[in-house]
């Protein structure tokens, strides 16, 4: 039964690159390598490209290989422990209606054109996502007891497109149910407004919007490939801007942690554009390394940090 259940997760890895809601999908792949490709033949020959692109110090380097592993031993993690609660986002959605009909009584279903009300559904299920991304973000950031966690991720010194999912559990778990909570939300809210004839607009069942976003270049945010977007960082996240994020230097750190949209960001003051050229001295990683180098430190290192500051903050 063991046997049977780690082979049926090792074959769905296989939907990382074939499924259109993962970051590994070969489109969102092979879109930010052309991206790449245009950006360094600008400057470079052909095979100086591709030696700067498949470099082998990147992809083969010690944290990209731990990105590697991080990547089957979460997929085992998510499947023991998280997906079988993904089935609460109903209730949620039906609480939120109940709510809302409890303050302002029931409404009216608005009439609009299906096809507008589907439009406008995907909208607000992209903006509460990309919203509640940005919160979670924060906190993560700003609350010390979640950093210890969030660490995990900041500690790749190389960054390939894997490293978006070089993640402890436990902030996985935070992010589930985060996703939880903003569908149902979504939904919730549309069908108080619109009835029950919701329907999101898709591309090969990704978000239309998140599809758009992840096809302009979403890999190359954690790649060494430098990408900035101009005037457009008002609006958007570049993939510069994120590396930005993962910079070592710690003014940089707590900066640019929206997913899509940097709205939130220039709300927040925590928005820092990048430059039309990249940096010389950026480098990846935690500023004072606070977390140990082994794979098995990444899983039992934060839990450790946490006690130790529950125990220094109950000793105060």
């Amino acid at each position: 039964m063991i046997f049977e259940f780690l082979q049926s997760q090792f074959l769905s890895l296989a939907q990382y690159v074939t499924d259109a809601n993962k970051r590994l999908y070969f489109g969102y792949v092979f879109s930010a390598f052309i991206i790449a490709l245009v950006l360094y033949l600008r400057d470079y020959s052909f095979t100086q490209t591709l030696q700067k692109l498949f470099n082998q110090r990147i992809w083969l380097s010690h944290t990209a290989k731990q990105d590697y592993a991080i990547l089957i031993l979460n997929k085992l993690c998510r499947a023991l422990f998280i997906t079988p609660f993904l089935f609460a986002m109903l209730p949620i959605a039906l609480t939120v209606t109940d709510g809302l009909t409890f303050i302002f009584g029931h409404l009216r279903a608005i009439q609009l054109p299906r096809e507008t009300i589907w439009f406008v559904f995907t909208f607000v299920l992209f903006i509460i996502d990309d919203l509640t991304r940005f919160l979670l973000h924060l906190a993560l950031h700003k609350v010390p007891v979640l950093w210890v966690f969030h660490q995990v991720h900041h500690s790749a010194e190389t960054l390939t497109p894997f490293t978006v999912y070089r993640s402890h559990p436990i902030e996985n778990a935070l992010y589930a149910a985060r996703m939880i909570l903003a569908q149902g939300l979504a939904v919730g809210i549309c069908y108080y407004g619109f009835g029950p004839k919701l329907k999101m607009v898709d591309i090969l069942g990704a978000n239309l919007f998140i599809f758009i976003f992840n096809m302009l270049g979403s890999n190359l945010r954690h790649s060494h490939v430098w990408w900035h977007w101009g005037v457009l960082e008002n609006i958007f996240i570049s993939p510069a801007q994120h590396q930005l994020h993962h910079s070592d230097n710690k003014m940089h750190i707590d900066c640019n942690l929206g997913t899509a949209l940097s709205i939130w960001d220039k709300f927040c003051g925590t928005s820092i554009k990048s430059t039309q050229k990249k940096p010389t001295d950026l480098a990846f990683g935690l500023h004072n390394n606070t977390i140990k180098r082994s794979l098995f430190a990444l899983y039992t290192q934060p839990f450790t940090d946490l006690i130790k500051r529950l125990f220094n903050t109950n000793s105060n």
